[in-house]
């Protein structure tokens, strides 16, 4: 059976629409999530609210459900009750991408353990001024590389001594996932346009509501 995802990554409407459109919405949260300059921990949150908003807009409100715990170890949304795990990542890179987030050593290598893919995955590659781009990694192909790699080698855990916040996806098995036949890519020119917006006139206008 086809994964409705493929559907978005078929349509040529919708990929000019998010090649078009997703720069500009980033910038924007990452304009609603900055402080002194630098953009917040909360731009991640707004980023996912992005993209399944996207799946809304694509498929419609009655088949994305939005209403999974924060607690869920993966996925961030069901479409059509399959569960989807979003995931961003900035730079030239496919690195870092973390599949928990925890400074707990312990906790890593318990995750490490008992990991097994569970999900079909978007992955959102912001690269400003340069390429990036919309991946679907679809759950067949996580378990082929799990399957090949090994947990181990599937699997980066943190160094010791250091405190990076997570268990990562190594960049070899990310790049094998890429390249596998059955993942969708859509190439976006990440450009930044010239946006004059206060992160606090909506609130603004909510206080003046009567």
């Amino acid at each position: 059976m086809e994964h409705p995802l493929n559907l978005l990554f078929e349509d040529q409407n919708i990929i000019r629409k998010i090649q078009r459109r997703l720069p500009y919405l980033f910038q924007l949260a990452e304009i609603e999530s900055s402080r002194a300059g630098k953009t917040g921990m909360e731009a991640g949150s707004v980023r996912e609210k992005i993209i399944i908003a996207l799946l809304i807009y694509k498929f419609g409100e009655e088949n994305v459900d939005t209403n999974l715990p924060i607690t869920n170890p993966e996925a961030d949304v069901k479409l059509f009750n399959l569960p989807i795990s979003i995931k961003t990542i900035s730079g030239n890179k496919l690195s870092g991408i973390k599949l928990i987030w925890t400074v707990d050593p312990q906790k890593a290598k318990e995750f490490q353990q008992h990991y097994h893919p569970s999900c079909d995955i978007i992955l959102v590659q912001i690269n400003w001024g340069n390429k990036g781009g919309l991946f679907h990694i679809p759950l067949d192909n996580q378990i082929a590389i799990f399957k090949e790699l090994g947990r181990e080698n599937y699997i980066k855990l943190p160094k010791p001594g250091t405190n990076p916040r997570g268990v990562e996806l190594s960049m070899n098995a990310m790049n094998k996932l890429i390249n596998r036949n059955g993942s969708k890519y859509i190439p976006i020119e990440w450009k930044k346009h010239k946006i004059k917006i206060s992160p606090y006139k909506r609130w603004v206008e909510l206080w003046k509501e009567d």
